[in-house]
């Protein structure tokens, strides 16, 4: 009975890492694609989601699962994976809130874009991107229409530019594009590669609202290449640290600024509730 016992447990926690795996990669999972997949039955896998969530590991939501562990250490963000990752989390958890019932999303190639794109794994929407994380997150989910933008490749960042990704992007019309900056400054947004801020430029021209996520480092910095004016977005989303000086520019600006808290689960890369927000409309 003690071998048996000891068979069953090994089972067990070998079923759990393989559909935590499956979680990882897709970062949403159904519940009956992981059922049919593992070979058992949904009620299984509703106990298996359970000590996942209870671990950190997993949130269980309606229909399914999504992952929440620890954010991967993908090669195009490994030097920027520290100090401020737990302020991107949180950041795109309030923003997640903004790009709710819409059909058409566009995405840029930075970190705290990838973290927001890991929180809609799942909901049904046309996305338009340039960043192959971002494109390779959603490969595997069928509710999801990617649209990969087409160009030079920009090994570093992982992302596509040049002259093929601003014409494709200005054949297109989405209804919101999310967007991250290098510095942000009085005068504008900024970008440290011209290429990429040349494409940032064909993406917010092809948006009707443009969603700035930054963390509040990037305030009072310019960078070497110019992105946009302050007045050519609609919202920005950035972290309780900001400076009062600069909340009062964002609002001077017209623009609203919603202001995440960073929980004790971004800092652990564990499932928390909706970071607190902080809305602050335009003057």
């Amino acid at each position: 009975m003690l071998e048996i016992s000891r068979q069953d447990g090994w089972m067990v926690s070998n079923r759990r890492k393989r559909l935590l795996e499956i979680v990882r990669q897709q970062g949403f999972a159904s519940l009956p694609d992981l059922a049919e997949t593992l070979n058992v039955s949904e009620s299984t896998v509703r106990r298996d989601l359970a000590h996942l969530e209870q671990s950190g590991l997993a949130r269980r939501t309606h229909g399914g699962a999504f992952y929440a562990g620890p954010s991967p250490h993908l090669s195009h963000f490994k030097n920027r994976q520290e100090a401020e990752w737990s302020k991107k989390r949180a950041i795109a958890r309030v923003a997640a809130n903004l790009v709710t019932n819409i059909d058409t999303l566009l995405l840029d190639g930075g970190s705290t874009t990838y973290e927001l794109a890991r929180l809609i794994a799942g909901r049904a929407m046309h996305v338009v991107t340039n960043s192959l994380p971002v494109a390779n997150l959603f490969s595997s989910r069928s509710e999801i229409d990617v649209m990969l933008v087409g160009g030079n490749l920009q090994s570093s960042a992982g992302v596509l530019v040049g002259t093929y990704a601003e014409q494709m992007l200005g054949s297109l019309r989405v209804r919101t594009a999310v967007i991250s900056a290098a510095g942000v400054s009085e005068s504008g947004l900024y970008n440290s590669n011209h290429m990429i801020a040349s494409t940032q430029q064909a993406m917010i021209r092809a948006a009707d609202r443009v969603i700035l996520v930054a963390d509040s480092t990037k305030f009072g910095h310019q960078s070497i290449a110019k992105i946009c004016d302050l007045s050519e977005i609609d919202h920005v989303v950035a972290d309780s640290e900001l400076e009062e000086s600069w909340r009062e520019r964002v609002k001077e600006a017209g623009l609203e600024l919603l202001l995440a808290d960073v929980s004790p689960a971004d800092q652990d890369g564990q499932p928390g509730d909706m970071a607190t927000s902080q809305s602050e409309s335009p003057l």
